[in-house]
């Protein structure tokens, strides 16, 4: 990546908010996908897509709390999550303890090249710097086989530029779906399909979703 020092002190950062509001975070993502609907089938379709394709692993990036993690699981796949934060690890252990957490960067993977079937990358994203992006969608091709999906979820900027807002925890960014999935063509990471959802109660922007093959 580009400036190490700068990527270094992001990092840190984030994981440091994250840890500073780990059991308020897992207390408020409880429910997972069971009150969103929409979400659910489209995390549901990748889940399906990645089991047809024959035994593979999944890894959950930014998985927070484990809550997806667990559900990939529930839905037949071989999930792991992987997440910055230590305190956010440890409550993924304690509420699935026969899952695998590790602390790590998904920009920095310990997977080996073509070793899995699938990445989920659920609103953890959102917190990279957009310089840092194109990097971390590379390293998600080089782990993925080919043939491998590529799941995203994140805030879409509905029609404006890449848009820094005030997330709860730490600094965030909304994308436009169609930038995203252009970034994510040059990281050799095919559209499979997309998904734009309006506002639901209590949020404040529109939700957009990408479903990417590896080539």
């Amino acid at each position: 990546m580009s400036d190490s020092s700068s990527y270094s002190s992001y990092l840190t950062a984030t994981a440091g908010a994250y840890d500073a509001l780990a059991e308020r975070y897992a207390d408020h993502v409880k429910d997972g996908l069971a009150r969103l609907p929409l979400d659910r089938g489209f995390v549901r379709a990748f889940a399906d897509l990645v089991r047809g394709a024959g035994p593979a692993t999944v890894a959950d990036l930014g998985c927070g709390p484990g809550y997806l993690t667990a559900a990939l699981t529930q839905w037949g796949l071989d999930a792991f999550g992987v997440d910055l934060s230590p305190a956010l690890v440890g409550i993924a252990r304690r509420s699935h303890p026969r899952l695998r957490f590790e602390v790590g960067s998904m920009g920095a993977l310990e997977a080996g090249d073509g070793t899995l079937g699938g990445v989920v990358s659920w609103y953890s994203l959102i917190h990279t710097p957009p310089e840092q992006l194109p990097a971390y969608l590379a390293e998600f091709r080089r782990v993925l086989a080919p043939g491998g999906y590529a799941l995203l979820g994140f805030f879409e900027s509905e029609g404006a530029p890449v848009t820094p807002f005030d997330h709860k925890v730490t600094t965030a960014y909304r994308w436009p779906i169609d930038t995203l999935a252009a970034l994510a063509r040059e990281a050799g990471l095919a559209e499979s399909a997309r998904m734009l959802r309006e506002p639901g109660e209590g949020e404040r922007f529109h939700h957009g979703r990408l479903l990417l093959r590896a080539a």
